[in-house]
């Protein structure tokens, strides 16, 4: 993988890099279409990163299509997929890690604490080895996103960070590998973390400046869902995720819930109009 960038480098071609964990979904491929657009050189990584699991979540679970994946990258026009071995990334006596400080004390990062250690560690070898120009993630894992942003930042890549904006399904659930884990009706209901979001940009756009109140009415609705448990609701600043109080400009609302044993999230920016409230 490494050679093959290094050559593509040397003719002036421009690497354009998404990193998943595969069993796409119509969110990946936006993203390789995105992607697609963006350069000479579509790079897809398909792997199942244990150092972002905690020790009772659903690394050995987590569903698996290789051939189906294969197959969607050749429909998106990818030029090379990387599919490593754990062992390639991860040998025997293992121990560097990429830590940030702040970013990862909010949001997921409080119940998951190794869970950005992970990603950042994963996706800093996978730049090394993948060598792009410019990389594409989705807005779905907007903490995530944040924290690869931050990472690039602070460590000098010379790598532009794309995110595009969360694919969804018809009512509005934003895709996810996960969703196939839902029972029929944990499907059903769990649309409830969009009409959550939309009715909270909603409050907010008529005038609405208390996050507490926009959190309350959040969690009332979801909380009427049979099966729902939350584990977050939060609104945040965008860039540091600080909690706020007051929504004076553009925030961040953060939201993950279980149902089941299944645990999704999902976000959206909340707006104040000028002049309104």
């Amino acid at each position: 993988m490494q050679a093959r960038s290094e050559g593509l480098r040397r003719q002036g071609k421009t690497i354009v890099f998404v990193p998943t964990m595969g069993f796409l979904h119509a969110g990946h491929a936006a993203l390789l279409q995105e992607g697609r657009a963006l350069g000479d050189d579509l790079v897809l990584s398909i792997f199942v990163n244990p150092t972002q699991f905690g020790p009772t979540e659903d690394f050995e679970a987590y569903p698996r299509d290789m051939e189906r994946d294969l197959a969607l990258a050749a429909q998106a026009g990818v030029d090379a997929v990387f599919t490593p071995d754990r062992s390639e990334l991860y040998g025997n006596d293992y121990e560097t890690y990429v830590q940030l400080e702040k970013l990862p004390q909010h949001l997921c990062g409080l119940s998951r604490p190794t869970h950005f250690r992970g990603v950042a560690t994963v996706v800093t070898k996978l730049f090394h080895i993948v060598k792009p120009h410019i990389a594409v993630f989705g807005q779905k894992d907007y903490q995530q996103l944040a924290v690869i942003r931050r990472m690039v930042r602070d460590l000098n890549f010379d790598i532009e960070i794309r995110g595009l904006a969360t694919v969804r399904e018809a009512d509005g659930l934003a895709m996810s590998s996960r969703n196939t884990y839902l029972s029929p009706a944990q499907r059903q209901r769990a649309v409830c973390l969009y009409q959550a979001l939309t009715n909270a940009a909603e409050m907010v756009k008529n005038g609405e400046r208390s996050a507490a109140t926009v959190m309350a009415a959040a969690r009332n609705l979801i909380s009427a869902q049979a099966e729902a448990r939350i584990d977050y609701i939060s609104i945040c600043h965008p860039d540091s995720l600080e909690e706020m109080e007051n929504i004076a400009g553009p925030a961040l609302m953060a939201l993950a819930v279980f149902f089941g044993k299944t645990r999704l999230i999902d976000n959206m920016i909340l707006k104040p109009e000028k002049g309104a409230g």
